[in-house]
C-alpha cells in the first residue's frame, strides 16, 4: 500500500459546484448577499463534498475548488503584477462530439514584477485541514507555466521586464516562497496543475506557439525547468504531482496528442513526485511514452473520463492498467479521474451521483489490484 501521494486511488481535484452554491456566487455578483454569507454557503458546500470524497474511500481529499471560479486565474490573479487587461479579451475553442463551444475570458496582462504578495489559497487549505477531513488534504494550484502560456510574450510588458530572463526568475522566486508557505501551514500534497505540457504534444497548438513568437520546439523545457525552480525549496514531507490536461471545459478538450513529444524530458527531468495523466480516450495517444518515467516516480492514469456520466468496466480499467505496466512497473501506477469534474464554475456534463459512482469505481478497482 502507498502510505505517501499521490495514492493508488486518487483524483485531481476539482468536483461539481452544487446549485445553493451557484446561487449563492449568483447573488453575490449581484450584491444581494455579503462576502460573509457567501463564505458561510462555500464551507457548509465543502463539508458535504469532503464527506462524500471520505465515504467513497477516498485517502486524499479537497475542497472542490468551491472557492473558485475557474482552477487557474483565481490563482494567478492574486500574484503581484499579473491582472487582467481591459481592453483585450482571449478566446479559446474547445471541442466535443457535440461541436465547438467558445470559451471567452478577459486577456491576462503583467504589468509589473511578479511577487508574492500573499500566501495564495493558505486560508483555504487550513480551513480543509483544521475543521474539515481526516483524509490527507490535497491543495491544487496553476503551475507557474500558466503565466506565460496563457497570452505568452504579448501578455507581458517589455517596460517591465525587457529581458526575459528576469520574468522567469521573479515568477520562479514567488512561486517558490509560495510552497515554501505552504508547507509552513502543513501542507504535505500539492499538485500542479498544468495545461502547456499536454497542448505542446499537438502539433497545431506547436504552430500557434511559434506563431506568436515562441520557440514550440525547445518551450517544453523552459516550462520543466520553471517548475523545477518553484520546488528548490519544497519542505521535506511533501508530496508534489502535476497534472496535465488538454482542456475541460463543459465536457469539451482543447488538444490532442500522446505524450510522446514531451516525454523523454517530462518523465526524465521534472522533480515532482507523480505525474497524473490523461488516458480516458484515443485523443491521450498510447502508453508507449511511459517507458521513460525513472523508478522512484508514480504515475496516476487517469482512465476513467469526467466528460460523461457513463460508468466504465471494471474489467476494461484492469485491461488497461495491465498495459501500461508493459512501459512502467505496476507498483508505481494508480488510478483517477482523467480531470477534474469542474474545472471551472460551468462544471462536465454528469450528475453529482454520476460523480461519486466513477470516484467508487477508481477506489473498489485500486483495491482489486493492489489491495
Amino acid at each position: 500500500m502507498r502510505t505517501t501521494p499521490p495514492f493508488r486511488a486518487d483524483h485531481v481535484g476539482s468536483l461539481l459546484r452544487p446549485a445553493a452554491l451557484l446561487r449563492a456566487r449568483e447573488d453575490f455578483a449581484a450584491g444581494r448577499i455579503p462576502a460573509e454569507r457567501l463564505r458561510e454557503v462555500e464551507d457548509e458546500a465543502i463539508r458535504e463534498v469532503v464527506r462524500a470524497q471520505e465515504e467513497v474511500g477516498l485517502r486524499s481529499a479537497t475542497d472542490g475548488e468551491f472557492r473558485r471560479t475557474s482552477w487557474h486565474m483565481d490563482f494567478i490573479y492574486r500574484l503581484g503584477g499579473v491582472g487582467q487587461a481591459t481592453d483585450e479579451n482571449i478566446k479559446v475553442k474547445f471541442h466535443s462530439e457535440q461541436g465547438d463551444v467558445e470559451f471567452v475570458s478577459a486577456a491576462l496582462r503583467v504589468h509589473d514584477r511578479v511577487t508574492l504578495p500573499e500566501t495564495i489559497f493558505g486560508d483555504a487549505f487550513t480551513y480543509l485541514r483544521d475543521q474539515v477531513t481526516t483524509a490527507t488534504p490535497k491543495l491544487t494550484i496553476p503551475s507557474p507555466n500558466m503565466v506565460h502560456y496563457r497570452g505568452g510574450p504579448a501578455s507581458i510588458d517589455p517596460a517591465v521586464y525587457p529581458d526575459m530572463e528576469r520574468f522567469w526568475s521573479d515568477l520562479s522566486t514567488a512561486y517558490a516562497e509560495e510552497v515554501a508557505r505552504l508547507g509552513e501551514l502543513g501542507c504535505t500534497y500539492l499538485q500542479f496543475d498544468d495545461t502547456s505540457l499536454a497542448y505542446l504534444n499537438d502539433p497545431a497548438q506547436r504552430a500557434e506557439i511559434a506563431e506568436r513568437g515562441d520557440d514550440a520546439d525547445h518551450l517544453h523545457l523552459r516550462y520543466i525547468k520553471q517548475i523545477n525552480d518553484a520546488l528548490v525549496r519544497k519542505p521535506e514531507g511533501m508530496s508534489v504531482t502535476t497534472h496535465m490536461c488538454r482542456g475541460n471545459f463543459r465536457s469539451s478538450w482543447v488538444a490532442s496528442g500522446g505524450y510522446d513529444f514531451v516525454a523523454e524530458a517530462l518523465f526524465g527531468e521534472l522533480a515532482v513526485d507523480g505525474f497524473f495523466l490523461e488516458f480516458d480516450d484515443e485523443r491521450s495517444g498510447g502508453f508507449e511514452p511511459l517507458r521513460f518515467v525513472p523508478k522512484g516516480k508514480a504515475v496516476v492514469l487517469g482512465l476513467v473520463t469526467t466528460k460523461r456520466g457513463a460508468l466504465e468496466s471494471k474489467d476494461d480499467l484492469k485491461r488497461r492498467v495491465e498495459e501500461a505496466s508493459k512501459y512502467v512497473d505496476l507498483d508505481q501506477l494508480c488510478l483517477s479521474p482523467q480531470c477534474g469534474f469542474s474545472s471551472v464554475v460551468d462544471g462536465n456534463s454528469l450528475t453529482r451521483e454520476e460523480q461519486f459512482a466513477k470516484l467508487r469505481l477508481i477506489v473498489e478497482t485500486a483495491e482489486e489490484i493492489w489491495g
